[in-house]
């Protein structure tokens, strides 16, 4: 129920069909509205969640747009799982994903 709830409001967030390209060019305020929901998670210091096991959320800011870029995608093919990641990122385009990835990218590790 919680993945599906954040799964819904993730998407009503993207305001997008999934479609490549679908979300425009690449900008970063483009980027700051879709990532509303990531900050849910990644975006508060020592976050620890107890779904599915108790663990440490990682901060994504200041990492490399590449890795972002990579994780998402794996999440998205299926080949990285994870009950929350996985149904989110298959809501994300390929743009969705360049736009969250540059964004994160350009932070520094404590979120700014």
């Amino acid at each position: 129920m919680k993945t599906s709830l954040a799964v819904l409001l993730l998407a009503a967030a993207l305001g997008t069909t999934g479609a490549a390209g679908a979300a425009g060019p690449l900008t970063t305020q483009n980027a700051r509205n879709k990532v509303e929901q990531c900050i849910g998670c990644h975006g508060i210091p020592d976050y620890k969640t107890g779904f599915p096991e108790v663990y440490r959320v990682p901060r994504i800011g200041g990492q490399n747009a590449k890795y972002i870029e990579a994780a998402l995608q794996a999440y998205k093919k299926g080949d990285r799982v994870h009950p929350q990641m996985t149904p989110t990122a298959k809501l994300l385009s390929d743009q969705d994903i360049a736009e969250i990835s540059a964004y994160y990218a350009n932070q520094n590790a404590n979120g700014k």
